[in-house]
Order: C-alpha cells, then structure tokens, then sequence
C-alpha cells in the first residue's frame, strides 16, 4: 500500500493551475483566486492621521514655563481638508482626520481641559505622538496581495482600501459529480429494504461549493455499465475534474471502474491510511470539440470510497488541495497543531489513521467513542483530525498532530 504522503505527492504532481482568467467586482470575489498580483496605486493611509480624538499641537509651542494653554484654531473632522496649523494654536481633530500641516503631534481628548475656545495641555507629548503617518500600512506600487490567493472577507477588504473595485481572478474549477449504487434513495423517498440514504451526495456536494467550485451534480447513476460510461463521457465534456463515490471496486455491480478504464486510464491505489484506503485517479477523454474548460484532451478522475467517513476523510485529505491547485493556489497543505491527548487508545493500526477529535475546555483533545468508517455522526461532533501515525499507540498525555477542520473545509 502507498502511505499518505506518498499517494498525495504523486496525485498533486498531476495538478497545474487551469487556464481561464475573467475580471469580476470586488464584491464578488470571495473565495476566488487571484490569477494577478494586485498592486497599491496608493499610499495607505494616503495622508497623515490622527489615531485619535484629541488636538493637533506643534510640540515646539508647549512653553517651558509650563503654559499650556492654547487657542484652538479649526476644528477638523474625518474626511475634511484642514488648513496649516497656526503657530501657537491647537486644532480639534477626531481619529481618522488628516493632521494639519505644520502639527507634529495629537494629545487625546482625556488629557486636555478645554474650556470656550482655548485648551489646557496635560501631557507634553513626543513628536509623531498619535499620529499614523502617510503609507504607514501600505506603500504605493507594493504587492498587497499576490497571484496564487484564495480571497478572504479580509482579502478583499485590503483590495478595497486601496481602491480596487475589480479583481483579476481564475476561473471557477468545473467539477462534475455522480454517485453509483441501486441501493441509493434520496432523502423525501420512501427507503425501501436494503437501500440507504445518499448522504455522500450531500456531503461532496457541500464540500465542493465550499471551495468554490462550479458544480454540476449527475445525481445517482444506475449500477450498469453503459449509463456509467455515458455518463462519464458527457461529463468530460466541460469540466476539469469528474468526483464519484463508490462502485471502484471488483465486484460485478461495481462498475466505475471497467467504465473509467473504457472512457480513458485509471489507477487504483490502495493507501495506508484508516479511514479510507481505496483511492481511484485517473482521466477520461475528451471528445475532438473543445470548451473553455476543456483546453486538454482529457478530464481528470477522481473515485472515492463508498463509507460516508471514508468519501469525507479522503476528500479533505486528497481531494481538497488536488481541486485548490487547479484553481491555481501554490500553498495547499493545511496546518496543523500540536495539542495534548487527553485520552489513550492502546491499539495501534499498522496504517496512518485520522481520528475524529474535538478540543475540550482544557485545550486537550477528546476523541469520539467509535471511530468507524460508518459513523458520519463522528464528523460534526469533532473539530479536526488526530493524524496519527502507522504503528503508534498513543497515551494520555502526549502531544499528536491535530488538523483542525477549519483549516480542511476552507
């Protein structure tokens, strides 16, 4: 079997950014990614500001016979152009306004004693005191936000400052989706003997919108071959990845796998890991037209286990940063933290395992009583992975690799 890491190198070793840009509004573009560096026209701020409400003093006019009382000259709100300081006067100002020229320094409201028009000084302020000066958070013509970003709320605020109202981006990854099995009723149905819900179609469907991507769901396919091979090729038609689950195996109703192996190539992998373990890559082909999406001769192929933990696991796994370097991402890899086990499992499995686990009140990690493939209930109830590696029981106590699923569902 391929352990982790190597099934995951050599599956985004097939990955390259696809092609098709379009400019969109800014207040459109969350969650894209930028096919462009988005560079500053401007200083920001574009103008010294004063970072609280307070007054405007030139340092040099406080006397040092200890007269602190001063005229007050103008009054300057945010978003109105002041005039230059006069020497020997003081000018109201509030957070955000532009510094008067001339004023070296703000002295906040709470250390003054106004009283008519003039000012009582409390605090001998140092120069630039309370002051933001011009391009302090960003200087004109820098990078602020690189090709390669997946844009955040945060994102696209600093796009904003810095007065962008359309962003380049890369076109949303096509993925098409099916599910295979006779066994499979939608929620609304009546479940007859033997069938089960589709829960998998609503979960990769959720996981995939939440990555951005543009979706078109095939619904479930009947268990024979030439409806499976039919539909992978229309499939393949526009879109850059096609996303099944169940029906890779070698069983005589199982039958992805001959219909991918018709339609185009297909590797099987067998990976060392709990839960999950099957893993079918492959492509299919393209017929002789062409789309916008279909500038190769081929669409890729990705098959996932049946077990709802399983179809999750190695979506998050696999799957996720397989789709985000389509979109044209450079960093995939999700971080991980360091936390205590405030339990023991004393069994080790000879394959990597990722144990659904939530961080309790005292910043340990529990982890959830039955960790079967099965059990979708383990996914919401948890806040992450425990990436527990081959062969290793672990203790109370000691410290595990924690993926948390914030870091996997963005």
């Amino acid at each position: 079997m391929l352990s982790t890491a190597e099934a995951l190198a050599t599956l985004l070793s097939a990955a390259s950014p696809i092609n098709g840009t379009e400019s969109i509004p800014t207040l459109d573009a969350l969650n894209r990614v930028l096919s462009a560096d988005v560079t500053s026209p401007l200083d920001v701020p574009p103008m010294n500001t004063s970072s609280m409400d307070g007054y405007a003093i030139r340092t040099e006019d406080l006397a040092s016979d200890g007269n602190r009382r001063l005229p007050v000259s103008q009054r300057i709100p945010a978003g109105h152009a002041p005039e230059p300081l006069k020497p020997g006067t003081a000018a109201r100002i509030f957070t955000g306004a532009t510094v008067p020229p001339g004023a070296d320094a703000i002295v906040m409201q709470e250390q003054t004693e106004a009283a008519g028009n003039e000012v009582t000084i409390l605090h001998c302020p140092a120069p630039g005191e309370w002051i933001t000066a011009q391009g302090a958070d960003i200087r004109n013509g820098s990078i602020i936000l690189p090709a390669g970003t997946r844009l955040t709320p945060q994102a696209l605020g600093l796009a904003a400052s810095v007065g962008c109202a359309e962003l380049q981006v890369r076109r949303r990854v096509k993925v098409a989706v099916f599910f295979t099995g006779d066994e499979l009723t939608m929620p609304g149905e009546p479940l007859k003997p033997g069938a089960i819900y589709n829960s998998n179609r609503f979960t990769l469907r959720g996981l995939l919108e939440k990555l951005g991507c543009e979706v078109t769901d095939y619904g479930i396919v009947p268990d024979k071959l030439d409806a499976t091979r039919a539909t992978l090729r229309e499939a393949a038609q526009a879109h850059d990845l096609i996303l099944t689950c169940g029906g890779v195996s070698v069983g005589e109703e199982d039958h992805v796998k001959p219909a991918v192996e018709a339609e185009g190539r297909l590797s099987m992998w067998q990976i060392a890991m709990k839960p999950g373990k099957p893993l079918a890559f492959g492509a299919v082909r393209r017929a002789a037209q062409q789309t916008e999406a279909a500038a190769l001769a081929e669409t890729f192929f990705i098959g996932l286990p049946g077990n709802p933990v399983s179809s999750f696991a190695t979506f998050l796994l696999f799957v996720r940063p397989f789709v985000l370097l389509l979109a044209g991402m450079q960093t995939v890899a999700p971080r991980a933290l360091s936390l205590r086990a405030d339990f023991t499992q004393k069994k080790a499995d000879r394959r990597n395992e990722f144990l659904r686990a939530r961080i309790n009140a005292a910043g340990g990690l529990d982890l959830f009583p039955n960790q079967s493939s099965a059990v979708l209930t383990s996914t919401v109830w948890g806040d992450g992975l425990i990436d527990n590696p081959p062969n290793h029981a672990i203790s109370a106590g000691e410290t595990v690799r924690f993926i948390p699923f914030s870091e996997l569902l963005n």
